[in-house]
């Protein structure tokens, strides 16, 4: 049997995504390849007379969007944000909680996501899974100033963390930030684990997104699937 094409499913998931989309809205932009096709859909819209305003999630996302003819407002411009629609590396199905990050871009993700009144979130279904964790490392936003201790605290929690390495070289984000990918079993106890991280010093922000996916677009071989939270 032939793979699916799971750049057809995340298409299909971003196009259902933008139909949400109504004039006058301030829209939350992703980073990532599934949200560059939404991004790609929203231009098509704009172009054909949609009202909207987006807001980046990373300088990425930014260049895309405006090479594409999104109009956008800068991160903080408005205060709050009709929509985010967002790709993710896992969703857990029942919850709706995520793993994000392997774009690079958690932080300016979580900022945006948290300042919307609803988030969409598009992806194939290879990216629903019963329980975050084990295949999918969970990333964490560390600051580059002592990374290596930052990186010592994160293994003694049991964490199995690994700097990311672009070209033999620290990953660095858009804020100047390094990037641990903890590689870890079935995450039990999601809430648990982000406030443990969260109280590390030099923990900026991890890639759990806990209680912000409203709504999960699911691209299947056999058309869409939609889960509410």
């Amino acid at each position: 049997m032939t793979a699916p094409d799971r750049s057809i499913l995340k298409r299909a998931a971003a196009v259902r995504a933008v139909g949400e989309v109504q004039d006058g809205m301030v829209i939350g932009l992703g980073t990532g390849s599934t949200s560059a096709f939404a991004i790609e859909e929203l231009s098509r819209r704009v172009a054909a007379g949609l009202k909207i305003v987006g807001v980046p999630t990373s300088e990425r996302t930014r260049l895309m969007a405006q090479q594409q003819g999104v109009p956008l407002l800068k991160p903080g411009d408005r205060p709050r944000l009709d929509l985010t629609i967002d790709g993710a590396d896992q969703v857990e199905r029942g919850s709706l909680d995520l793993v994000k990050g392997a774009g690079g871009a958690l932080l300016g993700e979580k900022i945006v996501a948290s300042a919307s009144d609803r988030m969409i979130v598009i992806v194939d279904d290879s990216k629903i899974v019963e329980r975050l964790g084990k295949a999918t490392p969970l990333p964490v936003e560390i600051v580059s100033f002592g990374w290596r201790y930052t990186v010592d605290r994160l293994t003694a929690l049991g964490l199995r963390p690994h700097l990311r390495l672009v070209d033999g070289k620290p990953f660095v984000s858009d804020a100047g930030n390094h990037i641990a990918d903890c590689h870890i079993d079935e995450i039990a106890d999601a809430a648990g684990l982000e406030a443990e991280l969260s109280s590390l010093v030099g923990v900026v922000e991890t890639g759990l997104f806990l209680g912000l996916a409203s709504t999960v677009i699911v691209g299947r071989p056999d058309g869409i699937e939609v889960m509410q939270r």
